[in-house]
């Protein structure tokens, strides 16, 4: 696509974007670290200016009276540790990535209250390792990629096992060495979608909610109950680990809050799986064994849904929400009222749950600048700010989005809830779509 080697120049013009932030009324700031950048090699020596940029980064934001919440692992593997034995997929990973959590915690946890170990760590394991679309690509059946290597079928359960390991590890090193002193939480981030039923079939609402356990509950559930959900245990069998009794105990509790992004709801309907299929041509998505069916770009009553389902099903843990926006063609319009909207439906829905008991802390919306995305370059952005990348000076400029989300902030916008619609409308009856 497009090379992300400068994008929107952050690491210069940081003190610039901080500024913006302040000027805005932004309370606090999500950054990851990147691994490579701290640790080239994954272990072992420093890189002085990627330490430096990180102190320089937090300590600015902490002058402008702004939070850092920081995410530990953003898919950044540095690059020797998969070359040596495989990243993600091999049980090594869960010592370097503890080993490189103690370095972050030594070095910034003075200043940082919040932690996130793993972002989107669902999204992750499926992307990386069954369907081959992020890094580093693993797949051997998969209907967006060819891959030159990987397992759709067992790589994204090894990886997804071994990413609740090395959050429960960085979990119980920050318990046992530092939280007495910097007093701060760590948690796990998920990626959700908003599942509902295509048609008020009962087939229909099965699948929803295997979907869910799929989706949520892989992770979750061993989060808060020591396992992987039954039906999963049942459809993936022996590809799916085996918690040791130990392993259940370190994982179970290690999570002081959820990291929820949430951008797309989806309608959900049985899918029939071919009787034939071999155990090695599954991959994450024929084991969910549903389709969906895209709800179109704003749709708060689903979030609000995702909002309910954690509170219900998951104890109501504290949750933050880490991202939440709308994508727009990459242009120099201003004027996205269609973002506007977007933000204020959101946030209206967040506040529905919130009254409705829902334990949501914080909101980030995704992004404040325009940038590069993962996934579509600069052909899309999510920013409050345009951002030209044409010019020189990659100079900042704010959209309507901008001004709407700064009055909200400071108390001069309103966000009434009573006009987001109510989930229990949406419920059934979905097959005249």
């Amino acid at each position: 696509m497009d090379n992300g080697d400068i994008a929107c120049d952050g690491y210069h013009k940081y003190k610039e974007d901080v500024k913006i932030m302040a000027d805005m009324g932004l309370e606090a700031f999500r950054l990851s670290i990147s691994w490579s950048r701290l640790i080239p090699n994954g272990r072992g020596d420093i890189n002085p200016k990627g330490l430096l940029f990180y102190k320089n980064l937090i300590k600015e934001l902490l002058t402008h009276g702004i939070k850092p919440h920081v995410t530990l692992y953003h898919y950044d593997l540095p690059q020797a540790l998969e070359d040596e034995y495989g990243g993600w997929i091999n049980r090594k990973i869960i010592e370097d990535f503890t080993a490189f959590a103690d370095v972050c915690f030594r070095e910034f946890g003075e200043d940082v209250e919040l932690w996130t170990t793993i972002n989107e760590a669902n999204i992750f394991a499926i992307g990386a390792y069954s369907e081959g679309t992020l890094p580093p690509g693993h797949c051997s059946n998969s209907k967006y990629v060819n891959c030159s290597t990987g397992n759709s079928s067992t790589e994204p359960y090894i990886a997804g096992h071994n990413i609740l390991l090395a959050h429960a590890s960085a979990s119980n090193l920050y318990r046992l060495k530092y939280k007495s002193k910097q007093k701060g939480s760590l948690g796990l981030c998920i990626y959700t979608y908003g599942l509902f039923p295509y048609t008020s079939s009962k087939e229909d609402e099965i699948a929803t909610q295997r979907a869910k356990d799929f989706y949520f509950g892989w992770l979750l559930k061993p989060l808060v109950f020591g396992d992987y959900p039954d039906v999963m245990k049942r459809v993936v069998g022996s590809r799916l680990p085996v918690f040791s009794e130990e392993e259940s105990d370190q994982v179970r509790g290690s999570s002081d809050f959820v990291g929820v992004i949430h951008y797309t709801t989806l309608y959900v309907t049985e899918s029939r799986p071919t009787p034939s299929i071999l155990p090695s041509n599954q991959s994450f998505s024929t084991d969910m064994g549903v389709e969906t069916i895209s709800t179109g770009n704003s749709v708060p009553w689903g979030f609000e849904g995702v909002l309910e389902y954690l509170k219900q099903s998951f104890n109501n843990p504290p949750i933050y929400i880490l991202e939440n926006g709308l994508a727009t063609k990459h242009d120099s319009t201003l004027q996205d009222t269609s973002r506007v909207e977007y933000i204020q439906g959101y946030i209206g829905a967040m506040l529905n749950a919130i009254r409705n008991g829902s334990d949501t802390r914080g909101y980030f919306y995704w992004s404040m600048i325009d940038l590069y995305e993962l996934l579509a370059g600069y052909r899309l952005s999510f920013g409050l700010y345009y951002v030209n990348f044409s010019d020189a000076g990659l100079k900042r400029s704010p959209k309507l989005s901008a001004s709407w989300y700064s009055g909200f902030l400071n108390g001069t916008v309103d966000v009434d809830p009573h006009d987001i619609t109510q989930l229990q409308s949406h419920s059934s009856g979905f097959s005249s779509l």
